[in-house]
């Protein structure tokens, strides 16, 4: 993947590139880790560089950058898996904790790991540029679908209000609006389910929502995928 682009917050027209991420981009990636997921969010899950050594080995496809003036400024890395009903649904035990040693290089499933954009890039479009990339790659590998939980960091203030799934609800139908949920529905992405004990991320109150996209190109069998 090697993608080069205009990218414009409405003020300012910039070059950028999509490209794999290699081990000369390490500390940059942390940064825009620091940057993204600043407290309560817990440091310890930011990248570190065994982590991103194995990314860049195992599954170099699904480790994706962008990178705006050769500033690093936004990842993006997945796995891919085979899933049902069964499997595990905590970022923990799927990503094996970040480092995704559990990578199926058959996997018809892939998940996403990660997607951050430092803050002050955000209004580049670079999440959903991230996001259509690694549709590509889906396609290119002839996976069955792209699949990932969401944080949804509005609902924290609302859960003794509303379920989870009734969260998810109202802001899939645009009553409420969610940083991540939302953004993963403009970039076409719907939700499948809830999972608790997703993540500790006390502005979701632990939860995520399962987001989904399917490849066009194939055919979703139903009884292995959840």
């Amino acid at each position: 993947m090697f993608k080069q682009l205009n990218v414009t917050d409405g003020k300012q027209m910039l070059p950028a590139t999509i490209r794999r991420y290699h081990k000369k981009d390490f500390a940059q990636l942390i940064d825009v880790q620091a940057q993204s997921f600043p407290p309560p969010f817990p440091s310890g899950l930011w990248w570190n560089e065994e982590q991103l050594t194995e990314h860049i080995t195992r599954f170099p496809e699904g480790a994706l950058c962008a990178e705006i003036e050769g500033i690093v400024v936004g990842s993006m890395t997945s796995l891919r898996l085979n899933l049902d009903e069964r499997s595990p649904n905590d970022w923990a035990s799927v990503t094996d904790n970040g480092y995704i040693r559990n990578h199926n290089p058959q996997g018809k499933t892939l998940y996403v790991v990660d997607i951050c954009i430092a803050p002050s890039y955000r209004k580049f479009g670079l999440g959903q540029w991230l996001m259509q990339s690694m549709y590509e790659t889906v396609v290119h590998l002839n996976c069955r679908r792209l699949l990932g939980g969401g944080r949804m960091p509005g609902y924290g203030a609302l859960k003794e209000r509303m379920t989870p799934e009734e969260y998810v609800g109202r802001v899939t139908a645009g009553e409420l609006t969610d940083p991540v949920l939302t953004f993963l529905l403009r970039c076409g992405r719907l939700p499948i389910g809830v999972a608790a004990d997703y993540l500790e991320d006390e502005h979701s109150a632990n939860y995520a929502a399962l987001m989904e996209w399917r490849n066009p190109f194939t055919r979703m069998d139903h009884t292995q995928d959840y």
